[in-house]
Parts: structure tokens; C-alpha cells; sequence
């Protein structure tokens, strides 16, 4: 489960270092079994760890980076030379339940099977057919980057001794099914410790501290233990439900998911029953309460001219507001925000550098921090981190910022390639316009009446498209026909599509309405 509440995993999935070569498509597999396996696929979130750059679903390639090194995922498609056509069923089980491969080797932890060893073996069974089911892709594994003495497999007998014991999830015979549902998959397939536990021993151990909050591939996974301040605690279960499912909450709990735990909601979490969703939060509130820090050992910045306000009043408090409390619906709120006040800043520096689309309501959030020196980034998170009520632990090593600058790379940012538009409707919207010709060579106090006059005939064609996915698809358009031309040369292009990404939002929303939609007094859009 990752968020922000428990965000960030970009390992929660079925991300591993496992398997070989593979077979043909399953010839008459029982349907009803092969569509269990694609629920159990999808709870595991395998997809994300098994698609590569080049897009091809479940084919792997992509690159892990962990303590030891990058791995390079495996093919799980049903190709005989590059994927799993030559797995027999008994050898896919071993791989999953016991984390030993096709030739007998010990796999890497990176792949969970220290969580998966608790999935049944009728649910292995499902989803062995699932994966068999698949349309086969040829694509070789390329060679992982692992350093001596890591890349001698026979080594991690150490490792398998200390934390790892293979066996299948043993109800509680005290608890409710409803409970016990829930830990099969927080423990099982979502393999939620795997980014939330508090100290990265790789694998399902008590010693990592349990769902405690703790860093995963530069970002933060929160605590979410029952605690009342760092963890879900204060929640209601309606209000943790709805930000699994959609990545925000209800009422009076404003965090937004970023990062990879975004991705896991748009790819797993999403997709699966509000009762399994429900039973998963039952099972959280059965464990133990753990307090990250502690909030008298904070530093104090809920002060007058605290290091860091200066920055929140130039570069967020235009739509934050200078209360935090943001505006409902619209903009999230950061007073009282328990997304931001994770025992780790990592989140907050990622959100402020790389920015946000629009999601579930909310407009898209400009990457801020590229107009930012390194320090005013590390005050303004500080601030926003211990303002308005709120308390969580001063950035102790400002080099994270730096580190941080150089590997977000978002389309905001304006250092990655324009994303493309996700939704077909929209993407078909905006061809039939001729949208994309109208908008180059546009100037930004331009921006309003053209946009005026596009949107209610792009919408119109768009059908039952979202205002997000309009937003995000006009904001990837955009980007296309003007980033690489010299039009925007004297203004910050991540200043520039930021802007453009406001105003398309409150021409969407509130069309009457222009306030607030141009480029601050600090030089950068100011939806931090």
C-alpha cells in the first residue's frame, strides 16, 4: 500500500529479480481462473516493476535501483526464449513462494517473495495462468549493474537465513475475516513493508520496523500504523478508503498522492473491490501504534519570521493561502496535512521540484522549485512542515535538496520529455479542434481568451472526459508545439507551462474568473 499517506513505493509490486525463459499462451485455461489471476496481478501492482521504457506491459526491463545495484526486471510475458513459456507451473511456485529460480539460483530480494511466500498456492495458481494468458513478447533482459560481492548469488544464503522463512499467511483465529482478509493482502501480495517499513532490511522481517515510515527510491513512504499524528490514526476509514482509491481523502484530511504511490492507485489500488480496500484498513488499525519521532524533539520554525516564510509567501501562498488551508476542492491544504509531515522530507522536496498533474479535482501543481535555490527549497519545506500546527522533524542535511534536483525529471520540470495525452477522448478532442495549432506561438496574456474559445468545443468533443484529464491532456499538448521553440525564451519554461496548466484549470472551473492564474511576484506560478 503506499501513500502519502503511505506513498511512495516504487517497489511496491511484483518488482523482482526473478524468472526466465517462458511458454506459449495457455491453450483452454479455465477463463474463471485466469480472471482471478488478473485481480491478483493487479493487486501485486506487477505491472509497474515488469514494463520497461519502451512500454510493453509485463515484458520487463526496467531498472530497480537498489543498495546493491540496478536490476533489470524480467520478462513475465509467455515468450519461450525471453519469458516465462518454459516455466512449468511447480517451478513459477518455487519462484514465488520459496524465491528460488528456474536453475535452482537464490533470487534477489528486490523481487518480494518474502511477501509473496504468504499467498496461497490456489491464488500462485491463478496467477501463473494469468501471466501464461498473456499475448508473448520477445524481448531479451538486459544485464543488471550489480557490484562484487553482490552479484554472487550463493552469498545470500546470509540474508535468507537471517529474514527469511517461507510459509503461506496463517489467519488469526481471534480476528475477524474482514481483518484477517486484510492482512493477506497488506502482508501478501501488496507487500506495503516492503516501502513502508521503517528500516530497509530487504524483506518480510519484524526487525525492519513495521509500517513505521521509511525512504524508498528517494521518496517518502509514511507511517501507517494507527498513530494518531504521523500515521492514519486520525483518519476514519472512509477517509483512508478514498485516498486508496483515488488518491485523495475526504473532509478534513487534504493530502494528494504523489510520486510512485500515485502510480500504484492509478494501477492497482484503484482497480480493486471497496471490500478487499476496507478489509486492508481493518487490518491496519489492528497494528500496533508507532510513533516515527517524537514531537517534542522537533524544531521549532512555527514562528515569526522563520526561515522560510519569506519563500512561502513569494512562491505558495498565492494558492495555499498564508493560513495553509489552501482553497477546498481546488487546492489541497498543507495545515494539518499528515502527507507532509512524514518523518521525511523527501516527498515535500520531490512535490515542490517536479510539481504535480491535475488529479481528482485538484489543479496541477507547477514545479515551483525550479526557480529555487537549494536552501530556500529546504526552508520553505521546514515551514510548511512545523506551520500552522503542524510538527515534523527540520531537514538536518540540506544536500538532499541537491541530491533530489538531479533525478526528478517531470514534464513540469520542464527536464523531461512532454508526457503524452492519457485519455483517448481527450487525445481524439484535441485532433479534430486543431487544438495543438492554436496553441503555438501563443503568448501567455494570451493564454485566457484563447483558451476561453477552445475549451467548450474541445469539451464538447471530448465527451465524458474529466476536467483533470483535459487539464493534464491540454497542459501535454502544449508542452509538444511550444518547449523546444525560442518563443518563451525570456521567461522559465517551467514557469511558463505551470501557468498554462492554471489557466486552463480556472477556465475549466470557473471561467468568469482570472485571478490568480498568472505568474507570481517570485518569478515562478505559485501552486506549491
Amino acid at each position: 500500500m503506499r501513500s502519502l499517506l503511505a506513498l511512495a513505493a516504487t517497489s511496491g509490486l511484483l518488482a523482482g529479480i526473478v524468472l526466465a525463459p517462458a511458454t506459449g499462451l495457455a491453450q483452454g485455461a479455465d477463463q474463471d481462473l485466469i480472471k482471478r489471476g488478473e485481480y491478483l496481478v493487479t493487486a501485486g501492482d506487477c505491472v509497474a516493476c515488469h514494463t520497461g521504457p519502451e512500454g510493453k506491459k509485463f515484458a520487463g526491463n526496467y531498472a530497480l535501483n537498489t543498495p546493491i545495484g540496478t536490476i533489470m526486471t524480467p520478462n513475465l510475458t509467455p515468450d519461450r526464449e525471453t519469458g516465462l513459456g518454459n516455466w512449468t507451473e511447480e517451478e513459477f511456485y518455487r519462484a514465488f513462494h520459496d524465491g528460488i529460480g528456474k536453475d535452482g539460483s537464490y533470487l534477489y530480494p528486490a523481487f518480494p517473495f518474502a511477501w509473496y511466500t504468504k499467498v496461497t498456492r490456489d491464488d500462485a495458481k491463478a496467477i501463473y495462468a494469468y501471466l501464461r494468458s498473456l499475448e508473448p513478447v520477445n524481448n531479451p533482459r538486459k544485464d543488471s549493474q550489480i557490484p562484487f560481492p553482490f552479484n554472487v548469488r550463493t552469498a545470500l544464503i546470509t540474508w535468507r537465513t537471517a529474514f527469511f522463512t517461507a510459509g503461506e499467511f496463517k489467519p488469526d483465529p481471534n480476528a475477524s475475516a474482514e481483518v484477517n482478509r486484510g492482512g493477506y493482502l497488506v502482508e501478501g501480495l501488496g507487500h506495503c513493508g516492503m516501502c513502508h517499513n521503517e528500516n530497509k532490511i530487504v524483506g518480510n522481517s519484524g526487525l525492519a520496523g513495521k509500517l513505521g515510515g521509511g525512504v524508498i527510491d528517494g521518496w517518502y513512504a509514511p507511517n501507517i500504523t494507527p498513530d494518531d499524528h504521523q500515521g492514519i490514526g486520525s483518519w476514519t476509514d472512509e477517509q483512508v478508503v478514498s485516498y486508496l482509491k483515488t488518491g485523495s481523502a475526504p473532509g478534513n484530511k487534504p493530502g494528494v498522492a504523489a510520486g510512485p504511490m500515485r502510480q500504484t492507485i492509478e494501477e492497482s489500488l484503484s482497480k480493486l473491490t471497496d471490500a478487499d480496500l476496507k478489509a486492508m484498513v481493518a487490518y491496519l488499525r489492528t497494528q500496533k501504534a508507532k510513533e516515527t519521532y517524537r514531537v517534542k524533539d522537533v524544531q521549532a520554525f512555527n514562528q515569526p519570521n522563520a526561515p522560510g516564510a519569506a519563500v512561502y509567501l513569494s512562491y505558495c501562498s498565492s494558492c495555499h493561502k498564508p493560513d495553509g488551508r489552501g482553497v477546498e476542492g481546488a487546492i489541497p491544504a498543507l495545515a494539518g496535512n499528515t502527507s507532509v509531515q512524514s518523518a521525511g522530507p523527501q516527498t515535500v522536496i520531490n512535490v515542490v521540484l517536479g510539481g504535480l498533474a491535475a488529479r481528482n479535482g485538484y489543479a496541477s501543481m507547477p514545479a515551483v522549485g525550479q526557480g529555487m535555490t537549494d536552501q530556500q527549497i529546504a526552508d520553505v519545506t521546514d515551514y510548511i512542515r512545523n506551520s500552522w500546527g503542524n510538527n515534523a522533524p527540520v531537514i538536518s542535511d540540506k544536500g538532499q535538496v541537491s541530491e533530489a534536483r538531479g533525478k526528478i525529471q517531470t514534464m513540469l520540470a520542464g527536464n523531461a520529455p512532454c508526457s503524452t495525452v492519457g485519455n483517448a477522448d481527450v487525445a481524439k478532442a484535441i485532433e479534430a479542434t486543431g487544438t495543438a495549432d492554436a496553441l503555438k506561438n501563443l503568448k501567455q496574456d494570451a493564454f485566457i481568451p484563447r483558451l476561453s474559445a477552445l475549451l467548450p468545443k474541445l469539451k464538447s468533443e471530448a465527451g465524458g472526459a474529466s476536467d483533470d484529464e483535459i487539464v493534464n491532456g491540454l497542459t501535454a499538448t502544449f508542452c509538444k508545439v511550444a518547449k523546444d521553440t525560442n518563443f518563451y525564451a525570456d521567461a522559465p519554461w517551467h514557469a511558463v507551462i505551470g501557468s498554462f496548466g492554471n489557466v486552463v484549470y480556472s477556465q475549466l472551473k470557473s471561467p468568469e474568473k482570472h485571478a490568480g492564474t498568472q505568474v507570481p511576484t517570485g518569478g515562478t506560478p505559485g501552486r506549491n
